[in-house]
């Protein structure tokens, strides 16, 4: 990562298709960037080089504290080295 992407760690919430047929999943994706789009842009670049057919972000925000839980708790530490990373959240809420 250059000096132009780092900065505060994000998280972006949202849904992925693997396939555009097939059921959503959703994510949480925790990146290092200096603003809210260079984290968007971060986030879409890798989840396309992930395969994910289809994207629809719904929320982003600054993490305040380190996470103290699996699976964020790593997750919040791959984004101060620099990688983004990308969490399957469980469930079925839609």
């Amino acid at each position: 990562m250059d000096e132009n992407t780092k900065g505060n760690v994000q998280i972006i919430t949202g849904k992925v298709w693997r396939e555009k047929e097939q059921p959503a999943e959703r994510i949480h994706i925790l990146v290092s960037a200096p603003d809210d789009d260079t984290a968007v842009q971060l986030a879409a670049q890798s989840l396309q080089k992930e395969g994910f057919a289809e994207v629809e972000f719904e929320q982003i925000g600054e993490i305040l504290e380190e996470p103290d839980e699996e699976p964020h708790a790593s997750a919040y530490q791959g984004a101060l080295e620099g990688e983004v990373s990308i969490i399957i959240v469980d469930g079925d809420d839609d």
